[in-house]
């Protein structure tokens, strides 16, 4: 419940959407969740580009490399303070088998990765590689571990290598391999999409094999903290997380998973640039169908777990659209446009107004394939619309939500209509306000105004992500054409902020 004494203290927040005559009420509430930091979380499967010729290019490459990978790319996932990092699939991960991919690199087996491009990988990046990386961001690593053909031995035989300090058989080997102390990996994936590429597995059946391996993985009372993910969902389908919340005994599990993508057709993707408003209308309408999955899924999660111990972990989201042309149709390369912008500003909005459940999510995925935040050719690197949302929005991590309700003003194309504002809220340790608005209109600037009385506001900045045309984007010939900047198109009057949001572009409000 809304206190009197944080109504006083704090104010009431409202945004209006002059043209359709909408109001937001943001409010500050004393028991409102935290966002966790890890909401912001990114995913690196084997696949295409993403690990080899992307993260990875080799200790003896010419391009500055710290252990082989990229020092660029670390600088600019560190820029934009990467929580975690999910690794090595996807449905790579079902194939994979850890113990390939550590000990001498000469002696290191291949190994066939037959769900992207058929293509023969020698496993030179492997778990030490993997961890390494992740201490060299300072990110959580996520573990996604092999189930659908693998086993309980080998699945705690990994963790036993990479979390052990003491005596024991995988720590013996693991410092065999050069490192001493463990890694400590807390996040635990059990399988992935075990649906369909996992092992097109009934949920039934899934449950029972999940309860098998999360026994294994800890001790009684899993005192080592390790935070175990079951294989959710595929979009809407809600049986499967009623069969995992019902079959799986609450002291087994930590999060649930849910992978959805924004596709307008399978089969007919469209192209990443060259697309029109329809197509991108379609798009944007698969990607706020995010809420309503959130929203039931969580309800079926709250009748089995009503005290919401157990999170939900949107461990795959983001735009997937035809590959670039003359590339690998198995590697899934893609640019990156204003329209990813708004798909990326829009989730993460959805994302943060459901914290008290959502705790952890990836976007699909790091580098070179699907909505990716960087693309890389050869020496050259450069930053797509989507990562400067990322960046504008680390003003999120694990701040409080500031609770929104409104009835947005419509985007209308060809007699359909979607809503044209998405926002989010927060404050953070040092009291400082956040709000964070995306306009997908294609065409129009919607005003909105910002009651900040109350909030004993005395500072006002904001940032800005928007450009010309939709369909732009970065190239390695014209790299910054698309980035964030200092955003002064507003006004402060007596505690009100009126704020004028361009077609399709991303603000971010700062309060202090």
């Amino acid at each position: 419940m809304k206190t009197l004494k944080a109504l006083l203290a704090f104010g009431i927040l409202s945004i209006t959407g002059i043209k359709a005559q909408s109001e937001i009420k943001i409010q500050v509430e004393e028991d409102a969740p935290i966002i966790s930091k890890h909401i912001y979380g990114h995913f690196s499967e084997h696949l295409g580009r993403c690990i080899y010729d992307g993260f990875y290019v080799g200790e003896n490459s010419d391009i500055p490399n710290k252990d082989g990978v990229r020092t660029d790319i670390i600088e600019a996932l560190k820029a934009i303070e990467i929580p975690n990092l999910r690794w090595p699939g996807g449905c790579f991960a079902d194939t994979y088998h850890w113990k390939d991919g550590i000990g001498p690199k000469k002696e290191r087996p291949t190994i066939v990765n037959q769900w992207w491009g058929g293509v023969t990988e020698d496993n030179s990046f492997g778990t030490h590689d993997f961890l390494n990386l992740c201490e060299a961001l300072g990110a959580e690593p996520y573990l996604a571990a092999n189930v659908g053909s693998g086993t309980v031995k080998e699945f705690t035989d990994w963790i036993q290598y990479v979390n052990h300090d003491g005596e024991s058989p995988m720590a013996k080997l693991r410092r065999e391999n050069g490192r001493e102390k463990p890694w400590g990996v807390k996040y635990w994936g059990v399988g992935n999409e075990m649906w369909g590429c996992g092992g097109n597995m009934t949920p039934e059946h899934y449950a029972n094999l999940y309860r098998q391996y999360a026994t294994f993985m800890s001790s009684w009372s899993n005192d080592k903290g390790i935070y175990r993910i079951a294989s959710g969902a595929n979009v809407d389908d809600y049986h499967w997380t009623e069969v995992l919340m019902r079959d799986i005994p609450k002291h087994l599990i930590e999060g649930v998973a849910l992978h959805s993508y924004s596709v307008i057709d399978w089969n007919n993707k469209s192209s990443a640039t060259d697309f029109s408003e329809e197509e991108y209308f379609l798009t944007m309408k698969e990607a706020l169908k995010m809420d309503e999955l959130v929203t039931k899924h969580t309800a079926i999660m709250d009748k089995y777990d009503p005290d919401r111990k157990i999170d939900l972990v949107v461990d795959e989201w983001g735009g997937w659209y035809d590959v670039e042309e003359g590339t690998n149709p198995g590697f899934l390369y893609q640019q990156n446009t204003m329209r990813d912008a708004m798909i990326a500003g829009a989730t993460l909005n959805i994302f943060n107004n459901h914290s008290e459940r959502v705790k952890m999510a990836n976007l699909a995925q790091t580098v070179n394939v699907l909505q990716a935040v960087i693309l890389t050719n050869e020496k050259k690197m450069l930053l797509t619309p989507t990562y400067y949302v990322m960046k504008m929005y680390t003003v999120h991590h694990d701040a409080q939500l500031l609770p929104i309700s409104f009835e947005s003003p419509k985007y209308k194309v060809d007699g359909k209509s979607l809503p044209a504002i998405s926002a989010s809220a927060s404050k953070d340790s040092n009291n400082t306000v956040h709000v964070s608005l995306v306009n997908i209109d294609a065409h129009k600037t919607n005003t909105v105004t910002v009651n900040m009385n109350g909030l004993n506001i005395k500072n006002v900045s904001a940032t800005i992500l928007s450009s010309e045309k939709l369909q732009d984007h970065n190239t390695f010939e014209e790299p910054n054409k698309v980035q964030s900047k200092e955003f002064k198109d507003f006004k402060l009057k007596k505690g009100m902020l009126s704020v004028d949001l361009p077609p399709f572009s991303v603000v971010v409000i700062e309060g202090k």
